[in-house]
């Protein structure tokens, strides 16, 4: 007996007949399905981590998440896997993809212009905001005919450049050639003197030569905007970051004029930006695109620091970046040694060598253009001086003999010459100043005499010249006193002995006494007779034993913070202070030499020149005997304690005052205390293994925090500890990293908040637009011009402190 038969229902449907072939279903193609999860086995794994791939966070350890893979990685991981086994295949390091602007996936080429235009429509906001920034920059840019605040600084240095003159500014060169730049593309000859108030002639096109500096400040705005989008920041953030650099009426007014405040804040976000768009290229380490945006981080850094020594800060910034990045490659135990050490060449080549070739090359060409003599000889070396067309060295006697007129410059670095006048010290012997001054005037000359016990000079008798060993007396030309020291306390160098000038032609004593010591003469050899420009002079007092010495010690406002002179009691023949050289030599009973063949070195010069800079800085300090109405202290500028007025304040001038749209200021400023409240919390929450964002989101707060307030602390802090004087502009580089730190914060807790609804996002940011533009309206005076009495103009005093309506 047969069993029966048994139907088996194994719930299949029949195969649709229209296919002749077996279905089988592929993965979706990675670049479409972005939304897709793929099913895979987990018998090895939990759901959680076959969902999940990890690596380490970026920027520093501290991240501890982990980074949750786009579909993009899943699908390279997966299906990429080059015949290897899926299951043991090792994990990519890449260690940045977690923080900034995620890798995009290639376009293909457009097929029409159509196609063209939605593949760019990104770029259509940020040129937009460009040409809303060419409208605020250049709209009434001329409208006041007159040289306002430091244009008659920098205006005059572009004149120099065209000019050819050499002169000394505390700022190095490169956005004052480029100032001398926009008025040869001008048509200005230079001729003009830019006196402060002084009105603009026909004959200098200052409208062309501000529009030209105004385009560094129409860039800020579309760098601003690409940074934002760089760092990973949503529409909305990228939006209002563009809108707050484009509405903040201080970077609008500094934009306006002949300064380099564009250049610098140009120079900055530049910097900045090529920080972000390196930083998204580390998933693929050494490819074109990563030496390009590490070599062009480097030649920013070289650009902003070319035009004033503050891009130290942002250099700083990209440092502590860079000293992390390393660190973490470091940690890798899967990189090989090769390639940490590739890492760290193309930092140090990209990042070291190339901003200092990129300074150095603007003080070549500034060597090399400012060729003439100018007002600016004296803070270079006499052998410097001696190859610029137009001075009198040339007509050097070469030998220095009894009864030549002199002046004695300092050798060591930013050293003056030696220089007198008739106001006496107000402390110690109270007899006539000796200081180092580095401009040329008749307070510099000097006569070289025979001591009072040898037979007085005869100007017909016999020619004795200078040589090793001499004793001799220097009299001041202008006063006919004589270099003179004695115990008496040096009244800044303490440990020293005063230098006066004391007595007279007929008066005197064995103090007034100085041995000549030669140290050596470039042109080498033997040294018998003391030669103008080439040899290196010690003077040691006779009866003291100390040495003439200018270490660039400044005196107060009583010695018109000139260098300190003093004689130093310590014999050190290695102190470059204590080295001096006949500079300037008059003599009508000697031939002319010839100085022409004698060249002074870049490197050298370079130096030489960068050490006066910093010299003259530091001597920028306040006088406390002096209120400056324009200055004011860095805890003044975060809030707009108070502003700047950069020009008269008479009803029938056109008036501008510096000063930040208030919303911009204030809002940054809180957001840099709510960042850091913000971190404190979710650490501590973090210690309590609550989890409030996942590792993407964790990684990317971390990492653009760190980019905005280090960047900020940079900025800030140093102005904390210098003494020198200071005013509002100098907070306009550290604003930028506030107004970032206000886009990440606003981002942050809402338009990128899974709790908000897109309604509500778009309220949040409609008011906050609304707001940013209703106060650059109601402030935009005060930058394109406030016209006619300030009376007149109602509403801009928003806090007491300012002294907008002060007469």
């Amino acid at each position: 007996m047969k069993p029966g038969a048994v139907a088996v229902d194994f719930g299949t449907n029949d195969p649709d007949p229209a296919f002749d072939f077996e279905q089988v279903p592929y993965p979706n193609n990675h670049w479409t399905s972005i939304n897709r999860e793929e099913d895979l086995p987990l018998h090895y794994m939990s759901e959680e981590k076959a969902r999940r791939r990890v690596v380490k966070g970026p920027l520093g350890a501290a991240s501890g998440g982990e980074y949750e893979y786009t579909e993009k990685e899943r699908y390279v991981d997966y299906y990429d896997d080059e015949s290897k086994d899926v299951y043991n295949k090792p994990r990519p390091s890449s260690a940045r993809l977690g923080s900034g602007r995620l890798p995009q996936p290639p376009l293909p080429p457009p097929t029409s212009l159509r196609e063209f235009f939605f593949q760019n429509l990104e770029h259509l906001p940020p040129i937009i905001y460009t040409l809303l920034s060419c409208w605020t920059r250049f709209h009434k840019i001329g409208a006041s005919n007159i040289v306002v605040w430091d244009e008659a600084h920098f205006g005059k240095f572009g004149s120099h450049y065209l000019k050819r003159e050499f002169y000394f500014d505390v700022h190095p060169p490169l956005g004052k050639m480029l100032v001398g730049l926009a008025g040869l593309l001008a048509g200005y000859d230079g001729s003009f003197e830019f006196k402060s108030g002084e009105a603009y002639p026909d004959s200098v096109p200052y409208v062309a030569m501000r529009v030209m500096l105004a385009t560094f400040g129409v860039g800020m705005v579309p760098l601003a905007w690409y940074t934002a989008v760089e760092l990973g920041m949503s529409q909305w953030a990228c939006h209002l970051t563009a809108m707050m650099v484009l509405l903040d009426v201080g970077w609008l007014c500094i934009s306006r004029f002949i300064l380099l405040d564009s250049m610098l804040l140009f120079f900055t976000f530049l910097t900045v930006f090529c920080l972000t768009k390196f930083h998204n290229q580390q998933y693929q380490s050494f490819s074109i695109d990563w030496w390009l945006w590490l070599f062009l981080t480097g030649a920013s850094i070289g650009a902003v620091t070319s035009v004033k020594m503050i891009g130290l800060f942002v250099t700083a910034l990209v440092g502590v970046y860079t000293v992390e990045d390393l660190w973490e490659k470091f940690g890798d135990t899967k990189m090989t040694i090769r390639d940490q050490a590739k890492h760290w060449g193309a930092r140090i080549f990209c990042l070291i060598i190339v901003p200092i070739l990129v300074f150095m090359a603007s003080f070549k060409i500034h060597f090399m253009v400012l060729n003439h003599s100018g007002p600016g000889d004296a803070q270079m070396s006499s052998l410097f001086q001696a190859n610029l067309e137009g001075n009198d060295f040339a007509k050097n006697p070469l030998e220095i003999a009894y009864g030549s007129k002199i002046t004695l410059k300092n050798m060591g670095w930013g050293g003056g010459l030696l220089h007198s006048h008739v106001q006496t010290y107000p402390v110690g012997s109270n007899q006539q100043q000796v200081t180092c001054y580095h401009y040329k005037d008749s307070n510099n000359e000097w006569t070289v005499l025979p001591r009072w016990d040898e037979p007085a000079y005869l100007p017909h008798g016999d020619i004795r010249y200078l040589k090793d060993g001499d004793v001799i007396i220097l009299r001041h030309v202008p006063t006919t006193r004589n270099l003179h020291s004695h115990t008496v306390v040096a009244p800044v160098s303490k440990l020293n002995h005063e230098v006066s000038c004391y007595g007279n032609e007929t008066i005197g004593d064995n103090h007034d006494y100085w041995q000549v010591e030669v140290v050596d003469d470039i042109k080498g050899g033997t040294v018998d007779r003391i030669h103008s420009l080439t040899t290196r002079l010690r003077f040691k007092h006779k009866a003291l034993g100390c040495y003439l010495r200018a270490a660039n010690a400044i005196l107060p406002q009583w010695g018109f913070k000139q260098v300190e002179v003093s004689c130093d009691k310590e014999n050190n023949p290695k102190d470059i202070h204590t080295y001096w050289n006949v500079e300037s030599h008059w003599n009508d009973r000697l031939p002319n030499g010839n100085t022409k063949f004698y060249k002074s070195p870049f490197l050298r010069d370079f130096w030489h020149l960068n050490v006066a800079m910093m010299t003259s800085n530091n001597a920028l300090i306040p006088d406390p005997d002096k209120e400056d109405i324009l200055a004011s202290k860095p805890f003044d500028w975060p809030l707009i304690h108070l502003g700047l007025r950069m020009c008269g304040w008479s009803d029938s001038q056109m008036k501008y005052y510096l000063m930040g749209t208030p919303v911009i200021w204030w809002g940054s400023t809180i957001s840099l205390g709510v960042a850091i409240l913000a971190l404190a919390v979710y650490l501590l929450r973090a210690q309590r293994k609550y989890k409030d964002m996942d590792a993407r989101e964790w990684d990317h707060f971390l990492y653009v925090g760190k980019i905005a307030f280090f960047g900020w602390f940079f900025h800030f802090v140093p102005f904390l500890i210098m003494g020198r004087v200071t005013y509002l502009h100098h907070y306009l580089p550290t604003l930028y990293f506030a107004v970032l730190m206000f886009s990440h914060v606003l981002d942050h807790f809402i338009f990128s908040s899974k709790k908000l609804t897109t309604r509500t996002k778009s309220i949040v940011f409609g008011v906050l637009s609304f707001i940013l533009i209703f106060t650059f309206w109601w402030f935009k005076g005060v930058a394109f011009g406030i016209v006619g009495p300030i009376g007149e103009h109602k509403g801009l005093q928003w806090r007491k402190s300012w002294n907008i309506y002060e007469n």
